[in-house]
């Protein structure tokens, strides 16, 4: 099996030098999230993680047709909007996949993150995926999902852009 280092975890494995022991936060641009009433999702996710100390994914429910799209995961329903990751799959098939709440790109991760990255087996596509990272931070320990309040358009598709920049367009200027 060839060795694909191009994805999420590689990037995030390149900024270790960096970040050292400090929480961080990950930011996918494919992915516009916003609130117009109150706080970015990352900021949601920061109140979150002082409260808890621990990983932190954004999630969102999808159309179970649309879950092999995503990391998606399953777990104890702590609240409303928090779930205690216990199973997490990379873009599964439809009848594999144990939820339909999806990982969008809004990540707050944990120093340790970086030696579960080094010590993941590559898995779909032949990347070493950050979902398989966490899935193993889950088990050793806790990874928190978050349903997030705001919107999030999918830029990474062109419809997903077009109506993104719809929706910026006439927030700010068909007032």
């Amino acid at each position: 099996m060839v060795i694909n280092l191009s994805g999420i975890a590689d990037a995030i494995l390149s900024g270790e030098s960096l970040i050292g022991e400090q929480p961080f936060g990950v930011v996918l641009a494919d992915d516009l999230c916003i609130n117009p009433d109150g706080p970015g999702v990352l900021a949601q996710m920061a109140q979150l993680y002082k409260q808890f100390r621990c990983s932190i994914v954004a999630v969102m429910e999808v159309p179970e047709d649309q879950v092999h799209k995503y990391g998606v995961i399953a777990g104890q329903t702590i609240s409303d909007d928090l779930i205690r990751v216990e199973t997490m799959v990379e873009k599964p098939a439809r009848e594999d996949a144990p939820s339909n709440l999806a990982i969008i790109g809004r990540y707050i991760l944990t120093p340790d993150i970086f030696d579960l990255i080094r010590n993941t087996q590559p898995g779909k596509g032949g990347e070493i995926q950050i979902t398989d990272a966490l899935m193993a931070q889950a088990q050793r320990g806790c990874v928190l999902a978050y349903k997030f309040k705001g919107r999030r358009f999918d830029c990474g598709s062109i419809e997903g852009f077009i109506e993104a920049t719809n929706y910026c367009y006439d927030k700010l200027y068909a007032r």
